[in-house]
């Protein structure tokens, strides 16, 4: 495991799973600047060691009891409009690059994710959540509303109606009900969240690493593109790897009742 930037993030590489880890336990791991700075720095450095590591999926978890407390309330509280200005355009882009790795991710989720930490958490592919944990948006009771890319993420997981209900009254939703309503995959027990996450990425990344990349890609471009458009992106990136080993191994390994050896090529 590996200190990334100041130490604020941690980063671990075991098997073909990344584990990305916030470290700022004595302070709930609540984010500021520097924070935000190491935990992207982690980020870019799994998409750039991918192929050589040849990492299959990545997990975002927090050291600590916590996973992470959201921004620091004092930096909010300071912060002039410059200096939010500068931390959200960090922040969204960390987001948006999290959003972006063509391997699945898994968010871990223990005793709480609210606010700025319940944002970082939904462009992971997959949340695992402590059945006791505190999760949900809190912003409209500071006098702002969320903007980390919530108010755009939400309604297309959950539906307009779902989204204005967790954005506009701030309420936090219990992990059954998130699990309901399709925001949380997985809703686990106290002190198993991080160990549930690796497991789930771990199964993730037995699966054939071209396919889930392109199917990724297909799935983000499901609510920018008309559906004729889509199911074009669709067949031309299925043609892109239906020549390759890993295509005709896993009907090989259908065929002759084995589990498949994928090599990403």
């Amino acid at each position: 495991m590996r200190e990334i930037g100041d130490g604020n993030a941690l980063l671990d590489i075991e098997g073909h799973r990344a584990d990305v880890w916030l470290n700022r336990p004595d302070k709930r791991n609540a984010m500021n600047q520097q924070v935000i700075a190491d935990l992207h720095a982690a980020i870019d450095e799994v998409a750039a060691v991918r192929e050589d590591e040849d990492i299959r999926a990545m997990t975002l978890l927090g050291k600590g009891p916590v996973f992470c407390a959201g921004m620091d309330l004092n930096l909010m509280h300071e912060a002039d409009a410059a200096v939010r200005d500068e931390f959200s355009a960090e922040a969204n882009t960390l987001i948006d690059d999290i959003e972006a790795l063509p391997v699945p991710t898994v968010a871990g989720v223990k005793a709480s994710a609210i606010a700025g930490a319940f944002e970082l958490t939904l462009p992971a592919d997959f949340r695992v959540i402590d059945a006791e944990a505190t999760y949900g948006l809190r912003e409209t009771k500071l006098g702002i509303f969320p903007f980390f890319g919530s108010t755009q993420r939400l309604p297309r997981m959950i539906g307009l109606s779902r989204a204005k209900d967790l954005v506009l009254r701030s309420d936090l939703v219990d992990p059954e009900e998130a699990e309901r309503m399709g925001l949380v995959h997985e809703v686990v027990e106290p002190g198993t969240v991080d160990e549930e996450a690796k497991s789930l990425a771990d199964e993730l990344a037995t699966r054939a690493p071209l396919g889930m990349a392109r199917a990724k890609e297909c799935l983000h471009a499901a609510f920018d593109t008309p559906v004729t458009e889509g199911a074009e992106l669709e067949d031309e990136l299925v043609s892109e790897i239906w020549d390759t080993h890993d295509r005709r191994e896993g009907f090989a390994a259908a065929l002759e009742d084995r589990e498949p050896e994928f090599e990403r090529e």
